[in-house]
């Protein structure tokens, strides 16, 4: 039994064209057919949305939203676990608020944006496991997840040269120290596995459960990637060095020198998720910010996503980006797939978001006018099949 249908909408599906007055069908909370001319059962409650623009719920690939609670102050700020520069064993789900008046949340719901990847910060050598979660808000963040865990944070460059080295004195103080402590860790991983599979048979020789190595297991058994934190283009070449050494899947979390080495990274088949591009460039590594790397690394053959990095009210800026990769050259439907279907892919959920296509989930965005236009409002969104936002 359908419950919801949404008619007389010019459909972006972004992987199927453009629908004219078309309608989608919606049965618990899923895309059950998109057409022309379909049949609406009459049991069906039903959006009129003539003149209307129907997308996906866009998909913000890297934020920080909910693990820092917007103007709370450092109590509600759980992004980084500045203690130790090696932190495989956290998760960004443990510090999560999911209250429905969580402010970096409602934001994003508000958008349109109906699912995110919340990740640890990049304090961290390896700074813990991220989640994607759906931004309808739940009693409880469990009730949000969408995928967990969604990947392993690593971070190289100035921040975790800055905190330890700088502000703390220890390792890593020079990317040398950042590489090795990570092929550190990873070695001991591989060691660990082999003690555990030599043990398989003789519970007695079974090495104590280590939580950072069994965290470290799952990136090296090819389970979650490395979310590779790197500003600069010789950055992501030691992550890329090191990942292949260790048979490491990785995308590269930035990507601000993205237009320097665009074509090495299609040929290793790296995806890169760019941003953040609306706040200043707050450290030396960021000098080269533009708006042109999303079209240089479109051009070259990359996947990739436009991302915010936001902590809070600044995630509602993901459109905006989008915009701007668009004004300078990006063309129209990359951009918008670089804030749909891309990142939905590049987070291993595109089987259930990014697209409105059958079997999917019903998360969608509901506008005025053209998604890229400053001026378009966002008058409805919807997840799972139901309406979580209406503009007043």
């Amino acid at each position: 039994m359908v419950l919801l249908a949404i008619k007389d909408a010019t459909i972006l599906t972004i992987t199927k064209g453009v629908i004219k007055r078309g309608t989608i069908l919606i049965d618990n909370g899923k895309i059950v057919d998109v057409g022309v001319d379909l049949k609406i059962p009459e049991c069906a409650e039903v959006i009129d949305a003539r003149d209307k623009i129907v997308m996906p719920g866009l998909v913000e690939a890297h934020c920080h939203i909910g693990i820092a609670e917007e103007t709370v102050g450092w109590f509600g700020d759980d992004t980084n676990e500045m203690t130790d520069p090696i932190t495989p064993h956290l998760r960004a789900i443990d510090a999560i608020k999911a209250n429905a008046d969580e402010k970096g949340l409602q934001a994003a719901l508000e958008t349109g944006i109906t699912t995110v990847q919340i990740l640890p910060g990049s304090a961290n050598v390896i700074g813990g496991m991220g989640v994607v979660l759906k931004t309808a808000p739940k009693p409880v963040v469990d009730e949000m997840v969408l995928k967990e865990p969604s990947g392993m944070k690593i971070a190289f460059g100035e921040n975790p040269r800055r905190v330890y080295g700088v502000e703390l004195k220890r390792t890593p103080a020079t990317r040398m120290g950042v590489a090795g402590l990570l092929r550190e860790w990873l070695q001991k991983t591989k060691n660990y596995m082999r003690k555990k599979e030599l043990a398989k048979d003789d519970p007695a020789k079974m090495p104590e459960v280590d939580l950072k190595l069994e965290a470290l297991e799952r990136v090296l058994r090819g389970e979650i990637p490395f979310r590779a934190h790197a500003h600069r283009a010789d950055d992501i070449a030691t992550a890329i060095r090191i990942a292949e050494e260790f048979g490491a899947k990785l995308s590269w979390e930035h990507a601000t020198e993205g237009h320097r080495i665009a074509s090495w990274i299609a040929k290793k088949g790296v995806p890169a998720v760019w941003g953040p591009s609306l706040l200043a460039r707050g450290k030396w590594e960021m000098r080269e910010l533009n708006f042109n790397t999303p079209r240089i690394l479109y051009e070259a053959g990359v996947k990739f996503a436009i991302q915010t990095d936001a902590l809070g009210q600044s995630v509602s800026f993901l459109p905006i980006c989008a915009m701007m990769a668009a004004k300078h050259g990006l063309p129209y439907d990359e951009a918008l797939k670089a804030i749909t279907i891309n990142p939905a892919e590049i987070l291993g959920v595109a089987d259930r978001v990014g697209s409105i296509e059958k079997g999917k989930d019903a998360d969608l965005r509901i506008l005025d006018g053209d998604p890229l236009d400053i001026k378009s409002k966002v008058e409805m969104v919807i997840i799972d099949g139901k309406i979580v936002y209406t503009a007043k």
